[in-house]
């Protein structure tokens, strides 16, 4: 058999999906850590920990489907239809009509193959070329964003992101800052005309930032004023899991597109995604699963069906979650205290108000946080270097090159002892 001597050659789209990604880099150097370098301390990714409360609820309905054998095989030897399984998408949009009050049905619920590929529908099926050679780009109000939106658009150059404003909650002297929406850049980039949808994470990936209600209040009334949708991003939010330090109300219109996911509840496995949406946006994502990949897989939905049903899942994120993750939080937060106190670094954390990470800003230093972490991993400690969680910037931004993004959801030792580290190498990178 002859050899293929030249690389096939990959159509324009293949090309931009099929290169270098920041989320190919992430994954893969997460994967490689796990399964090559057991050593590695993983204080990168976005895995949640393992909850042992949760767990056990978990391994409790495994054995009640395990139990029912008509109700495992139709678990798994059968395709449920693209939208989802019908008693879980009628029980869940119940739930959500009570609890809420939203205007909802199944029609308006659609599943995919987790939050992820629910955002790469929603995106595309919003932005980029139009008829009469229009083009349509996705709206970021406040950057930094999650990296894995960064290159799922089919065309380039698809999002535009807003530098945030920065406030200090405890002063100026305090190592708290936070970033908050810059309404007037937010307004500028609308008038343009070319904004297809307005997205933002909630709680933010990776800053653990949580819009505040009068911030998506506001969002939501410049999408409608300018008759586009605006996408939150719910995978640590409300209403579920519930990984939310602060109070933050759940939010829904019918301009309003809402993800959620079961990954960060503890259920990453299953890659279960959920868009609550106007019934076009919800029938055009069960569409696209057709298309891409028949049907969503079953194991989670059957896994949380009866905690909807009974409104439990409502309650896993305030006595289950919240609780675990706030614990590891602060333990973190009095590590970067200590270890790097009087080491001649001039340091931050935003604020954590949710999800599982620091955001850690390190501001003289005379590397930037990409070298930094290069140096972390010859050390065996793994983050996430800020730059790739930038992108849409119209413009270069020093502060860009000046954070980490850090997981503190893995065990105690492992999280003390990178932090440790994190400080050891800044200290030996001051300018």
């Amino acid at each position: 058999m002859s050899e293929i001597s030249a690389p096939f050659e990959f159509s324009l789209v293949g090309q931009k999906l099929a290169g270098r990604s920041g989320i190919l880099a992430l994954m893969d150097d997460m994967g490689r850590a796990l399964t090559l370098d057991p050593q590695m301390r993983m204080l990168g990714g976005g895995n949640p920990a393992v909850v042992p409360a949760l767990q056990a609820l978990v391994r409790e309905r495994m054995g009640e489907l395990l139990a029912d054998a008509d109700g495992f095989a139709r678990t798994m030897v059968s395709y449920d239809p693209p939208r989802g399984n019908p008693l879980f998408i009628r029980a869940l949009a119940r739930l959500l009509q009570q609890e809420f009050g939203w205007d909802i049905g199944p029609q308006n619920l659609a599943i995919t193959s987790g939050g992820q590929t629910a955002c790469f529908f929603l995106f595309n099926l919003l932005a980029g070329r139009f008829a009469a050679g229009k083009k349509k780009r996705i709206l970021l109000p406040l950057a930094p964003e999650y990296i894995g939106y960064a290159d799922q658009g089919w065309e380039p150059d698809m999002f535009v992101a807003c530098r945030p404003a920065i406030v200090w909650p405890e002063g100026g002297a305090g190592k708290i800052f936070k970033y908050t929406i810059d309404f007037a850049a937010v307004e500028q980039m609308l008038a343009g005309g070319d904004i297809g949808a307005i997205a933002a994470s909630r709680p933010t990936n990776p800053t653990g930032n949580v819009l505040t209600d009068a911030e998506v209040a506001r969002l939501a009334a410049l999408a409608a004023r300018h008759g586009i949708p605006l996408i939150l991003d719910n995978a640590y939010g409300a209403p579920f899991p519930g990984v939310l330090f602060v109070p933050a109300r759940p939010f829904w219109a019918p301009h309003v597109i809402l993800t959620l996911s079961l990954s960060k509840l503890g259920l990453p496995g299953t890659r279960t995604g959920i868009v609550i949406a106007s019934e076009q946006i919800a029938s055009a994502v069960a569409s696209l699963t057709a298309v891409a990949g028949l049907a969503n897989g079953t194991i989670g939905q059957q896994i949380v069906l009866p905690w909807i049903e009974s409104g439990q899942i409502l309650e896993l994120g305030p006595k289950v979650l919240r609780p675990f993750y706030a614990g590891k939080a602060a333990a973190a937060a009095g590590w970067a205290r200590e270890f790097f106190a009087g080491t001649g670094v001039d340091w931050a954390l935003h604020a954590n108000e949710g999800a599982f990470f620091h955001w850690l800003w390190l501001k003289n230093l005379r590397i930037t946080t990409r070298e930094l972490y290069e140096r972390l991993k010859a050390r065996k400690v793994l983050t996430v270097p800020g730059e790739p969680f930038f992108f849409g910037l119209p413009e270069e931004w020093p502060h860009q090159h000046e954070c980490l993004r850090l997981n503190f959801s893995r065990d105690a030792e492992t999280v003390r002892s990178g932090y440790q580290v994190i400080a050891e190498e800044a200290a030996q990178a001051v300018r």
